[in-house]
């Protein structure tokens, strides 16, 4: 079973950055994809980005341009760097991984494990 634990996050000034980092305790290669998700208050868990293996990285249209979703294989870790924060980006952040291969982009329910979160803060 796979363990993620997810690192990095804290409160930041709007237009400031923060990288998220997510350690897997085994090598991804049973892994089909791994992801970050947020939830805000009284709101659901929404995808922000994810690799599937075999394409390219897939990011929600509301962080393109601003996030860049990373990993490093050798060390079993992801990473999400995030810029240009804004106030609507403060959530908890999830980093999840699938075994079975995604249906559609960054939904939720594809993914079978989860880390226990790091929150985001973005003050205006």
């Amino acid at each position: 079973q796979v363990q993620l634990v997810e690192s990095g996050g804290g409160s930041v000034q709007a237009g400031g950055s923060l990288r998220l980092s997510c350690e897997a305790s085994e090598a991804s290669e049973y892994n089909r994809a791994m992801g970050w998700f947020r939830q805000a208050p009284g709101k659901e868990r929404e995808g922000v980005a994810e690799f599937v293996r075999g394409r390219s990285p897939y990011y929600v249209a509301s962080v393109k341009g601003r996030f860049t979703i990373s990993k490093d294989t050798a060390k079993n870790t992801l990473y999400l760097d995030m810029n240009s924060l804004k106030s609507d980006d403060t959530a908890m952040y999830y980093c999840a991984a699938a075994t079975g291969l995604p249906r559609r982009p960054l939904l939720v329910s594809d993914y079978n494990y989860w880390g226990q979160g790091t929150q985001v803060t973005v003050s205006s």
